[in-house]
């Protein structure tokens, strides 16, 4: 089996994407001294390349890159070296413009960005097999080489081309999936509008159509689109492992819901050999470091639990949304060392030195423009200084208390047209269900539905429109077993296929949550319903309501008015030894948080007392049990230690509680 860590690397990484083909020779010595000053580790090159690695078709030129990892390695900085796939030269588009990805609507996208690609091109396989066989033929036993880069950022831009190429691809995957062209006309329900195909000849992308194409369809070539680009990424690992054994490959995925929906990455964590990601803080207003645990916590439970590698962030403001502010003083430590309490081995930054021309000029950079007599590059030397100094962490694993289940082809079958509601999103649940429990100050694991959930005393579902009867059948046991389930409205509906689960909603859930939804209700722009539930307690839900008939559940809380005034809003349905949880409604995560403290109350999950926006994760593994502190708030937090131990930026003994400033972070190991 590959190694799983950088070789060579002995260190946390620490650095960011190094495009020296960006500057004059001259500027390359002073970058690998400033490496030095602020603790670089490890360096990402040649993503881009492409284009300077091979002039013309079959001509390469190495001689560049041989002089920059030769002086990167004589200054001790380990390489994760790219194959520079994302962006093939001018030349080959010249020769096969077909290359280029097609939208739904019929357009040729054209090159001058990056990631313009269609991912069934015969012509680009072959091409990006060639430049990868190269690189892995020359720099197999570079000295400098810890890792190996496939690609960048799959899925982004472009995720599916609708071209003919496409559509031939599309045939063969669905004939090696389905058999028969019959076994594809039941499982998209073609009898509906009169859709049968009676040869694949006849099937297409799903294109542009005057209205509504057929879902099941559409929900395919989805998956298509994922299974091709992850084909892609197979092809180029392959080759890496056959030419360079003992050195892992990896590609940076995006699994922050917020920033890629178009890749299934349950799938593709079983594809690298180490789990990188990239993120980035979306600034829409919500709590930005809220989304950042979430996608640390959702890249952790795609590496299985095992530590992974923050490849790229911001060391402040990018340059691609509608306001880029800068991160304030401090943000930036404190965004890294969430990602790293949350399993990261490491910090790397897109990118090294700030560009002066291109698409990204204003995205910042470990080396901004302004040079070293800035607070950014000031921030940055701290912070591989105390990255230094957490060194003991390295092997070690995040502790979760809860999970919650995420899938994302439930997803995307949920975002297609013509639901019951546009207003009712998978990814806002996701976002609010987690805010609620990261407000209760506990770590959450993201699992798949089909998947051993046995460890869990608590397991929250946000959104599971698509739910198989084997995901269903596995909640049942797992309540049946003991555990605390907890459902929002609209899961279980549908197989598969888009096709409705018979018996009555919620589909393959009905048994475990103890009830049956008649029919929903949902709420016009702006309505709000009341929720009435114990004690004289008062809750508000908006975008959706249900008429809920318990069949074996209790109700907790009770529609106060609108559509379903008077029925069931909030069940609670003993089985076996544990207890399933149906919220019928959208509440927010304030809201959100009394129902989670009931089942919380039946899972035995206990509650923490720390302020508002105060993070406590812990790490724990042979090198000992590490808690990481981190403030948000504005205000001096105090928090509890289950012992004494050493607080490791600073060097000083602690016992009692850690106290941790306004917008600062502590990383105690804990004695024993």
């Amino acid at each position: 089996m590959p190694p799983t860590a950088p070789k060579g690397l002995h260190r946390l990484a620490f650095g960011g994407d190094y495009n020296p083909e960006q500057w004059p020779e001259s500027v390359w010595h002073e970058d690998v001294r400033l490496m030095r000053e602020a603790g670089v580790t490890m360096v990402s090159v040649g993503i881009f390349s492409w284009a300077l690695l091979e002039p013309e078709p079959g001509r390469y030129d190495f001689a560049w890159l041989d002089r920059i990892l030769g002086l990167l390695h004589d200054n001790g900085v380990r390489v994760d070296l790219g194959t520079p796939t994302v962006a093939p030269p001018a030349w080959f588009y010249r020769a096969h413009p077909e290359a280029l990805p097609v939208t739904r609507e019929g357009v040729r996208h054209s090159y001058g960005s990056r990631g313009a690609i269609c991912h069934s091109s015969p012509a680009y396989r072959e091409a990006a097999a060639r430049i990868t066989t190269a690189l892995a033929a020359r720099y197999a036993d570079h000295p400098a080489l810890a890792l190996w880069h496939v690609h960048n950022e799959y899925g982004v831009p472009v995720s599916a081309c609708y071209c003919e190429i496409c559509a031939a691809g599309f045939r063969r995957w669905l004939a090696q999936t389905y058999g028969p062209v019959d076994a594809v006309n039941e499982a998209w329900g073609t009898a509906f509008w009169g859709q049968a195909y009676t040869s694949y000849e006849q099937i297409d992308p799903p294109r542009l159509t005057p209205t509504v194409g057929n879902p099941a369809q559409q929900l395919d070539y989805r998956r298509f689109a994922d299974a091709t680009i992850r084909e892609n990424f197979r092809s180029e690992r392959n080759i890496l492992h056959r030419l360079s054994p003992g050195v892992p490959v990896t590609t940076n995925f995006m699994t922050a819901l917020s920033q890629c929906d178009s890749l299934d990455y349950w799938a593709w964590g079983r594809e690298v050999d180490l789990v990188t990601n990239d993120h980035y803080l979306i600034t829409d207003g919500r709590r930005t470091h809220v989304n950042l645990a979430m996608a640390a916590d959702l890249t952790r439970s795609v590496a299985g639990g095992a530590p992974w590698l923050l490849l790229e962030h911001s060391t402040s403001g990018v340059n691609w949304q509608p306001r880029n502010p800068a991160k304030r003083p401090g943000e930036m430590a404190r965004n890294s060392l969430g990602h790293v309490a949350r399993g990261s081995e490491g910090a790397m930054f897109f990118q090294w030195r700030q560009s002066r021309r291109g698409a990204e000029k204003f995205h910042s950079a470990m080396v901004p423009h302004g040079g070293t007599d800035t607070r950014v590059w000031r921030e940055v030397v701290r912070l591989g200084a105390d990255l230094e100094s957490l060194e003991a962490v390295r092997g070690t694993r995040t502790v979760p208390d809860v999970a919650m289940l995420w899938d994302w082809q439930s997803w995307w079958a949920q975002s297609l047209e013509w639901r019951p509601s546009e207003d009712l999103d998978a990814r806002e649940r996701a976002d609010s269900y987690y805010e609620a429990l990261y407000d209760r100050h506990l770590t959450v694991d993201f699992a798949h539905p089909e998947s051993d959930l046995s460890a869990y005393p608590l397991v929250v579902v946000p959104a599971l429109y698509l739910a198989t009867e084997a995901a269903g059948q596995n909640l049942r046991e797992y309540v049946e077993n003991g555990g605390t389930l907890v459902v929002s409205c609209f899961s279980g509906i549908v197989d598969e296929h888009d096709a409705v689960h018979g018996g009555g909603y919620p589909g393959v859930l009905r048994d475990v949550l103890g009830v049956t939804v008649e029919e929903w209700s949902p709420l016009l722009a702006g309505e709000r319903v009341g929720i009435a539930g114990p004690g004289g307690a008062s809750l508000t839900g908006d975008v959706w309501t249900e008429f809920v008939e318990p069949r074996g559940a209790e109700t907790v809380w009770t529609y106060a008015d609108g559509p379903a005034a008077g029925g069931p809003a909030v069940t609670r349905h003993r089985l076996g030894r544990g207890t399933a949880w149906y919220v019928s409604t959208r509440l927010d995560a304030a809201a959100l948080d009394h129902i989670l403290g009931a089942a919380c109350e039946d899972a035995g999950v206990a509650t923490r007392s720390l302020p508002r926006d105060v993070e406590v994760v812990r790490r724990a593994g042979e090198e000992g049990r590490f808690l990481f502190a981190l403030n948000h708030s504005a205000e001096d937090a105090k928090v509890p230690l289950e012992g004494p131990g050493t607080e490791l930026l600073a060097g000083t003994q602690v016992a009692g509680h850690v106290a941790v400033p306004a917008g600062a972070v502590r990383v105690v190991r804990l004695d024993g």
